[in-house]
């Protein structure tokens, strides 16, 4: 049986992109409304492949809003500042300093291996990740499967995590990347909480490892002890075996699933030179399990 035969009813057709995990969803366009069963199906698919591909997409950001929102509750930025302006909870990724000019720019975290919003009460179920401005090649996101990563770990060393939790906090995270530090007013509206580092998925039940530069330390142990222990884990899960890389083309919709993966954008292009401009939207998921 072909790997697609069972997705036979879904409203699109799918072709996989690598033998780890994505795939593009072909003959779909998020700009049209959608109905319940292209809605389902496509959480269908996310669940399965982990990273979707729909490609040639015409998005401003009101339709990106309104393609997103069929899919779960939207949510903004906790940093005010990289909220859109036209649609707050549009978040243009950017390489653009405060001048607008082109460099690293100001949401350095980008780079680091993280699950999108891990340090809220509910974290984000999925992202979607619009290209609007690419450079000629390079910028590309990395996507670490962080089920197959748990699936790799020895039987015992599984039983040895089962019962740990993980603190993630939004105010350490910027520490630890070397962002601008968290404002007062950050801290109140995402103040840390604690994770199983072992979630379960809310849509087909695998567990995976659940931590990131979002997460601070292991619930209960020495500080240092549980950072060290995040590191390891870290360190083991984004080995390329477990990684799928996607190479940006214009018009591209990217949607990952954060409640089974890490990722990161890579700075691989002259960043001084060109400019990588991206529209982002997240769905509010469950409280991890």
């Amino acid at each position: 049986m072909a790997d697609t035969d069972w997705a036979d009813d879904w409203p699109f057709e799918i072709a996989p992109l690598s033998p780890l995990m994505a795939a593009e969803i072909r003959g779909f366009d998020a700009a049209w409304p959608i109905d319940d069963l292209a809605r389902d199906s496509v959480l269908e698919a996310l669940g399965r492949y982990k990273v979707l591909v729909l490609r040639d997409q015409g998005l401003n950001p009101g339709a990106q809003a309104t393609f997103t929102k069929r899919f779960g509750e939207l949510e903004p930025h906790v940093n005010r500042e990289f909220r859109g302006t036209g649609v707050p909870e549009v978040h243009p990724v950017n390489n653009l300093d405060d001048n607008g000019k082109s460099g690293r720019g100001r949401n350095i975290g980008n780079y680091s291996w993280h699950t999108d919003k891990s340090y809220m009460p509910r974290p984000s179920l999925a992202t979607f990740l619009y290209a609007v401005t690419l450079p000629p090649d390079g910028g590309d996101t990395e996507f670490a499967d962080m089920q197959a990563a748990y699936a790799a770990l020895p039987d015992l060393r599984q039983s040895e995590l089962a019962a740990l939790r993980v603190v993630h906090s939004w105010e350490r995270s910027r520490q630890k990347n070397g962002s601008r530090l968290a404002t007062a007013q950050e801290i109140l509206d995402a103040p840390p909480v604690v994770h199983p580092l072992i979630r379960t998925h809310p849509m087909t039940g695998l567990k995976g490892l659940y931590l990131g530069n979002h997460s601070s330390h292991v619930e209960g142990w020495p500080t240092e002890k549980g950072e060290a222990l995040l590191q390891e884990l870290q360190a083991f899960a984004i080995q390329d075996r477990f990684v799928y890389r996607h190479r940006w083309q214009p018009g591209d919709m990217v949607i990952w699933d954060n409640c089974a993966l890490l990722h990161r954008a890579l700075a691989n292009y002259d960043m001084e030179t060109h400019v990588r401009v991206l529209n982002r939207t997240v769905v509010r998921g469950s409280v991890p399990i």
